[in-house]
């Protein structure tokens, strides 16, 4: 009795057995289309968000460290004032490579900003010594057309050669230091008797100078200092790159 009940029922299930519901191929290719339309436009929004979380990162991670090994030194040297240097310049072999001992910045990095994490330092036959940090940052004295000078430094939150292969433009991916501790000399009163500090030179102390102004502003086209106070936009948003920061 008990097994024609089973049957029953069976027989009452209504098809075949072995037809079961699932999505069909047209389904499928709607369902992968649709996905694929949300993560084209969500990606590059992650990737973005990505990519400034690792540049606000890296740059206030760089300002503490280097300003760390500023006053380490002091402990030992004395006041910055009294070891600062303002040289640059290297020697070349007769093939005309760069000889590593003879740079002058080199030297002065060595003795003072000891205690800086460097994992790997590269030479240019111009005495430019690019200084590779252990979270894949790196950073240079120089201001790409002077390079005799321990004033200018340019941080790269990632690859110095990636950089040049987009652009090589401020703002983007490098970034605009100053290192100037001696008394206030005309446009330098926001560096003097200070360590390393976003580029503020000759700024006249407002918001809109830090996007607009004309040699220097955040806002102007990438061309050689160009550019430079978008460093201090960051830093001065908590080292948070804006909603209103004018490069991606």
């Amino acid at each position: 009795m008990q097994n024609s009940t089973i049957a029953s029922k069976s027989s009452r299930g209504g098809g075949n057995p072995t037809h079961s519901k699932g999505f069909t191929l047209a389904e499928v290719l709607i369902t992968l289309g649709i996905i694929g339309i949300v993560a084209s436009m969500t990606l590059p929004t992650l990737i973005q968000g990505y990519t400034n979380h690792v540049v606000e990162t890296r740059l206030a991670k760089f300002y503490s460290s280097i300003n760390q090994a500023i006053r380490l030194a002091e402990v030992r040297y004395g006041d910055k004032k009294i070891w600062y240097e303002d040289v640059g310049g290297i020697d070349v072999d007769e093939e005309g490579n760069p000889i590593e001992s003879s740079s002058k910045i080199d030297k002065w990095v060595q003795k003072y900003l000891y205690n800086l994490k460097i994992v790997k330092k590269t030479y240019t036959t111009r005495g430019e010594v690019t200084y590779f940090l252990a979270d894949g940052s790196a950073f240079k004295f120089s201001n790409d057309t002077n390079v005799f000078s321990l004033r200018e430094i340019l941080f790269y939150p990632g690859n110095p050669d990636k950089c040049k292969k987009h652009g090589d433009v401020l703002g983007v991916c490098k970034f605009a230091f100053e290192y100037y501790p001696l008394d206030d000399n005309g446009g330098w009163k926001y560096h003097s008797n200070k360590g390393v500090e976003p580029k503020r030179y000759d700024w006249d102390g407002t918001k809109d100078s830090l996007y607009n102004d004309r040699i220097r502003g955040c806002n102007q086209p990438a061309q050689d200092i160009k550019r430079a106070y978008c460093t201090a936009v960051i830093q001065e948003n908590g080292w948070k790159i804006p909603k209103d920061y004018p490069h991606k």
